[in-house]
């Protein structure tokens, strides 16, 4: 080749590595030519790229799993061991209930039945219909009633009995105090119990007692004609049948003449200290129903208890007749209620409507 067509090839070469025009032509980098080589170099590049995500993903993969599982794995022991240390723990409570004796045993056995029971309670208390606002009201309700001021707290049934008599004529004098106390005011019931004991409250004397001279004795509780014939035939009955003690049922006592299922519970309560049901009395009755805490009004104590048991927790049982009928007798009154005076009158539905 010649010198100048050497020199012309190199100087072409060197047009087209610095874009220069030749001959009118400008020749540049991004000619098609540069373009199929760029584009072959970046296709390769992608593939390699690909090519060393997918690797990467698999091992991140790969090490996520065997995280997961060595966790599940440290997880499953720990549970274990958890439940064995809390089996062994129960274990060793036993073997030291059974070294201190049988009636450590009990205490023990009856502390876990209560736990149980609670934890069903719960369980009943969480399902179903339950008023609004009615945890509010009753602490309202309770602090209005902290200084037990209600005729109920110093005349009520509880207070009735002597306190010096035995067990039995005591249990006696319980359910003698609940038969007077049906429709009449807590003052004239004790009142009428006074002079039952000092003329003599055991079953045999009330039995040989003249029906007019009983009658006087009572006077003025409502219907005191009817209770004490009432009175009478049911001492006969506790003579023969429950050896001058009363029923420890709640069946039992409601077959007693002159006696209801509110008389029975409260009798329960306090003749035998045991909770069967809630006492529904008038005062109860009327105030769950001026609260909504029934879902729909009721028209007889019955049917309130019934409503009031079905979503009340058993824990409140013991307290709510004697919380509800003070509230009753001072705040919420048949007629003419202290709205103005009670706490709960920004929620109360009874006071929303007045």
């Amino acid at each position: 080749m010649s010198k100048k067509l050497k020199l012309t090839a190199l100087s072409t070469s060197r047009s087209l590595r610095s874009n220069q025009r030749i001959n009118g032509v400008t020749f540049s980098k991004e000619s098609p030519y540069f373009d199929r080589k760029d584009d072959n170099s970046s296709k390769a590049d992608h593939v390699k790229n690909d090519n060393s995500m997918e690797i990467q993903n698999k091992v991140d993969e790969e090490i996520v799993s065997e995280t997961i599982n060595e966790s599940r794995k440290s997880k499953s022991k720990r549970v274990t061991k958890k439940r064995n240390v809390s089996l062994k723990i129960e274990y060793e409570e036993l073997n030291k209930v059974e070294q201190k004796g049988e009636s450590n045993k009990e205490v023990f056995m009856t502390r876990i039945d209560k736990e149980k029971d609670e934890k069903l309670q719960e369980v009943e208390n969480t399902s179903g219909w339950m008023p609004s606002n009615w945890k509010r009201i009753l602490e309202n309700i309770q602090e209005m009633r902290k200084y037990k001021t209600a005729p109920v707290d110093e005349m009520g049934c509880h207070k009735c009995p002597d306190p010096n008599a035995n067990d039995s004529i005591f249990r006696y004098q319980c359910l003698l105090a609940l038969m007077l106390s049906s429709q009449t005011k807590d003052q004239v019931t004790h009142a009428a119990m006074k002079r039952l004991i000092s003329y003599g409250c055991i079953p045999s004397i009330i039995i040989a007692t003249p029906n007019d001279v009983l009658v006087k004795l009572i006077q003025p509780v409502g219907f005191a004609n009817r209770k004490a014939e009432y009175i009478k035939r049911t001492s006969v009955i506790l003579v023969d049948k429950y050896n001058n003690d009363i029923p420890k049922t709640i069946k039992e006592l409601c077959d007693l003449p002159g006696v209801g299922p509110k008389m029975a519970h409260i009798c329960m309560q306090i003749a035998w200290g045991e909770v069967s049901g809630i006492g529904v009395d008038t005062h109860v009755h009327r105030i769950c129903n001026r609260l909504n805490w029934v879902k729909k009004p009721t028209k007889t104590p019955e049917e309130t208890r019934k409503e009031l048991e079905e979503w009340l927790p058993k824990d409140l049982w013991n307290e709510i007749n004697y919380l509800l009928v003070g509230f009753g007798q001072e705040i919420c009154l048949p007629r003419f209620p202290k709205c103005k005076e009670c706490l709960n009158k920004d929620i109360c539905p009874f006071a929303k409507k007045k």
